[in-house]
């Protein structure tokens, strides 16, 4: 994408800042056949991992390696051959170059990368499906640098080697990944931010650089597409919004790694300011209107994750601190409006974090221009106050505000949202979007084989007050809660003039408390119903430890 001189001039001043650190390393000219045995070598180690036995055991899978190892080995043969037939016509440049590869190492790639390895080994501790995804994972590592290769030599002659595969792919998998028998449309995500990255550009500083966070790119492109299909249940998106929670201080943990990233790229006015509008936001909502706008959090822990780790790229964010401060606000803004919007529209609200991110990416070069452009005044200003600019101020200020968030528990604490009785009161004062949240909640944990959900559902779908009575659908729960051993669905099933709502089992409470986390099998009974009396259910506190 070409731009304007003007526009490029508005950001050349950008380009003075400090460059990203890393280390270069040219490994010069390599003749065409020699260099063509590094891709060669990538596909056909995405042919091996077809045999794991993660991946042989899924005849789906194993046809989506094999096929997607394939289609590279196709395209690295078609532009062998083409480099050759140019070559031979005597053109020494363009297309009929030899090709060669140069080794740049940054640290943006590699800090980036190890920071989300820690998310996945401390998230996949306590949720053990991302230990089961990791070959996948692997094997999209090396679809990329195959597929990134053949692409880019496809446009030029010298294909840049580093680590910058590795944080596109680990930060798209910490969002959205495709379930095994649909697992090509993941090769195919991976492409799409590729190709983005290649063929989307704009001229920024005066180096012609892409625009777009290249997973954000694909999610957000994919996001509009499972949306518009509904089709998310394709994919694990879901499970991965909800169970990070599973691990415990998550949100302390993510905040300690995204320190890492801000200590080296100086990101911090982005997380902060984000952060710090969505816990605004959440806090005047909650005033006005009694209940949590983002129902069990202030900030929902994928969104803590995604502004760390998805809107932290330091290639696509703003150059300057106001610049990011400006990035940050607006991301906030973002996800707070389509979180609402998608809630409106009783779409997933999962992909709130991911579609805004390449608007805003749109947004930099605009964002440079304003915040570069009166650098004047604002230096001039800062010559008393520079300290104000330092990296290590903003980072100080965010270990305030989030300790402050911590000790009032915004984060890591007992949420009031948690609190199936709180909603059920909400919904019984006519409170906003109480009683939709009501019916959600119920029927996730109806999902999660809570017998206690899938009756009061039962129960909604007879009566007809918070939902348009269906007795079909009323008789589908009652059945689901009597297999589990609800006595009162069993009833309600065989004398449906009569609906009986009963007190939740002691199974039911391991499900219905616990706050987001893992069920609570190992809880002594006594403690549940300590547990369920702090939670608002009344009969808990006459029975037995909460006596």
């Amino acid at each position: 994408m070409s731009q304007s001189p003007s526009v490029a001039q508005g950001v050349a001043s950008a380009s003075s800042l400090p460059p990203l650190p890393g280390k270069t390393t040219d490994l010069g000219a390599i003749a065409t056949p020699k260099v063509f045995w590094t891709p060669l070598v990538f596909t056909l180690a995405l042919g091996l991992l077809s045999f794991v036995p993660r991946i042989h055991g899924n005849a789906t899978l194993k046809a989506t390696f094999w096929s997607a190892a394939a289609l590279l080995l196709a395209g690295q043969s078609a532009l062998f051959f083409a480099i050759r037939r140019s070559a031979s016509v005597g053109s020494t440049v363009g297309f009929g170059a030899t090709r060669s590869m140069q080794i740049v190492l940054k640290a943006q790639h590699y800090v980036q990368a190890l920071c989300q390895i820690a998310v996945y080994l401390y998230w996949g501790y306590f949720w053990p499906p991302i230990f089961d995804h990791g070959w996948l994972i692997v094997a999209q590592i090396v679809f990329a640098y195959a597929f990134d290769m053949l692409l880019s030599w496809s446009r030029r002659a010298t294909y840049v080697l580093g680590f910058g595969v590795f944080p596109i792919i680990l930060s798209t998998n910490l969002f959205l990944w495709f379930k095994d028998d649909w697992f090509y449309m993941q090769f195919l995500l991976i492409a799409v931010g590729f190709i983005g990255k290649e063929f989307v550009r704009w001229n920024r500083g005066g180096k012609s650089v892409h625009i777009f966070n290249p997973s954000a790119f694909s999610l957000g492109l994919f996001s509009l597409v499972l949306l518009a299909t509904g089709t998310t249940q394709l994919t694990w998106a879901p499970e991965i919004a909800t169970t990070l929670t599973f691990a415990p201080y998550i949100y302390s943990y993510l905040f300690v790694v995204g320190l890492v990233v801000m200590y080296f790229f100086s990101i911090t006015p982005t997380a902060a300011t984000a952060a710090a509008v969505l816990f605004g936001w959440s806090a005047v909502y909650m005033a006005f209107t009694g209940v949590p706008y983002f129902v069990d959090s202030e900030i929902p822990i994928a969104v803590f994750l995604g502004l760390h780790l998805l809107i932290s790229d330091p290639s696509t964010s703003p150059r300057t601190p106001i610049g990011r401060t400006i990035f940050g606000a607006l991301y906030g803004v973002g996800v707070f409006s389509l979180y609402g919007l998608l809630s409106y529209l009783d779409a997933p609200t999962l992909y709130d974090k991911l579609l805004c991110v390449p608007i805003l990416n749109l947004l930099v070069i605009g964002i440079d221009r304003i915040t570069v452009r009166n650098r004047k005044p604002v230096v001039a200003l800062h010559s008393k106050w520079i300290w104000l600019t330092r990296n290590a101020v903003h980072m100080t200020i965010w270990i305030v505000f989030f300790a402050a968030m911590t000790a009032l528990g915004k984060t890591d604490g007992r949420h009031i949202g948690d609190r199936v009785p709180f909603w059920q009161q909400a919904c019984r004062d006519n409170k906003a979007n109480a009683c939709a949240r009501l019916l959600n909640l119920e029927a996730s944990y109806c999902g999660d084989n809570s017998a206690w959900a899938c009756n009061e559902l039962g129960t909604h779908y007879a009566e007809g007050r918070l939902i348009v009575a269906d007795r079909e659908r009323s008789r589908a729960f009652y059945s689901k809660a009597c297999e589990l051993r609800f006595p009162a669905a069993c009833t309600n099933l065989l004398h449906p003039e009569e609906i009986i709502h009963a007190a939740p089992h002691l199974l039911d409470l391991r499900l219905l408390l616990r706050e987001g986390g893992l069920n609570l099998t190992q809880l002594s009974e006594a403690d549940l119903y300590i547990r369920a009396c702090d939670h608002g259910w009344t009969f808990a506190c006459n029975t037995g430890g909460a006596r």
